[in-house]
């Protein structure tokens, strides 16, 4: 068994009645089960969800290299509880500076990254990325010949001032291109991926678009084998212990291409074998007794979750997890496992975070998730409250 298995603080013991729903077992892997919790443990601090706090959001976003931000609440969120930001000024006031920017790379879908990083990562991930929106823009009827001129519209407006999608779409008519809904999505993140574009200033909560020129002027270049390096040995950093092919599907690589960068930095990274699998970080095991915060309430689209996708399993080693299902729209977690789904509610002055069990917690585990509660109802600016379904 790995050493330096990490146990809970000692918390407060409260009462609360629970009636968890049914849950189906999952086949376990082949491996020792406190291995495997060790090694999500091990994650938790990779991933600055557990230990010391990161110093602020770019601390977090180029620990993690990128992360994923399709949606930019959820995304906002999985940066604060990382750095244990006690409002949702400490995300926006660095996003509107563009300190932080939101593009789409990597996968067909948005992450924040730093400015440092948007260069070499769009020079990467494009090639792989791109082809997908423009087969998509094809289904829509939207002709290559269409995007150079789009791309020279949407340009030219963002050179004016910071624009939403809804006004670049009207310059886009007002040029004779009617492109909306899901086809306009579709140029602009296409524009994005050529690295012409990214976030704006959020303007009264809305997203907008600027000229990456702009908000990045002097973002790095490497050339192909540099970047493939660098995104390899980041990736086992921020997200180790994890496989080659957590990362080929996180960077949208190749196996191949994955093998070359390992080759590339292995003497910069540690390995180990288990169950049938090598994994790679940049941190070694975590030392110490205490696992704190114990318990995490977390947004679905968290790299806790996303970030890996052969060896995801490690977050519910006992197989509690409905069999074909996904948490709904978030995640609580206790231990470094996935013991059920978790909603939020917003009232104004209010949140309230319904929670679906999948086992019973004890009483220290029921304490830790009010504390988890306590930090995201702080951050939200709302008393929470919690809600066992």
């Amino acid at each position: 068994m790995l050493t330096g298995v990490i146990v809970p603080p000692h918390v407060r013991a409260c009462r609360l009645e629970v009636a968890p729903v049914a849950w189906r077992s999952m086949p376990a892997r082949d491996m020792d089960p406190g291995d495997r919790l060790d090694i999500a443990r091990w994650r938790l601090h990779s991933q600055l969800l557990a230990g010391a706090a990161a110093p602020d959001p770019a601390v977090v976003v180029g620990g993690l290299l990128a992360v994923q931000a399709e949606n930019h609440a959820q995304a906002s969120w999985a940066v604060a509880t990382r750095c244990h930001a006690d409002g949702e000024a400490v995300i926006a006031r660095p996003y509107d500076a563009g300190a932080l920017l939101r593009t789409h790379v990597l996968r067909p879908t948005w992450h924040f990254v730093l400015p440092d990083d948007i260069g070499w990562l769009l020079d990467l991930t494009r090639p792989r990325v791109a082809p997908i929106f423009e087969r998509q823009l094809e289904q829509e009827g939207i002709e290559p010949r269409a995007w150079e001129r789009s791309l020279s519209v949407i340009t030219g407006a963002l050179a004016e001032q910071h624009q939403t999608r809804a006004e670049l779409g009207e310059r886009l008519a007002a040029e004779g291109m009617q492109h909306s809904g899901h086809g306009l999505m579709l140029l602009t993140g296409w524009a994005e991926l050529q690295g012409l574009i990214c976030s704006g200033v959020r303007r009264d909560n809305d997203h907008t678009y600027a000229l990456l020129a702009e908000r990045a002027p002097n973002t790095r270049r490497l050339d192909y084998e540099t970047a493939r390096a660098e995104i390899t040995r980041r990736y086992f950093t921020g997200h180790g212990p994890a496989t080659e092919r957590d990362l080929a599907y996180w960077a949208t690589m190749t196996l191949r291409e994955v093998r070359a960068g390992l080759a590339d930095v292995a003497d910069r990274l540690g390995s180990f074998e288990l169950g049938g699998r090598t994994y790679w970080h940049g941190h070694d095991r975590p030392s110490g007794d205490a696992l704190a915060p114990r318990a995490q309430l977390l947004q679905i689209l968290d790299e806790y979750y996303r970030g890996y996708q052969d060896s995801r399993d490690l977050l519910d080693v006992a197989g509690l997890k409905p069999q074909g299902r996904e948490a709904s729209t978030g995640m609580t977690i206790i231990d470094s496992q996935i013991v059920g789904d978790m909603n939020r509610v917003l009232d104004p002055d209010t949140v309230t975070f319904r929670i679906r069990l999948w086992r019973p917690l004890d009483d220290g585990e029921e304490v830790a998730v009010h504390h988890a509660a306590e930090r995201y109802g702080r951050y939200l600016g709302r008393a929470p409250s919690v809600r066992f379904v």
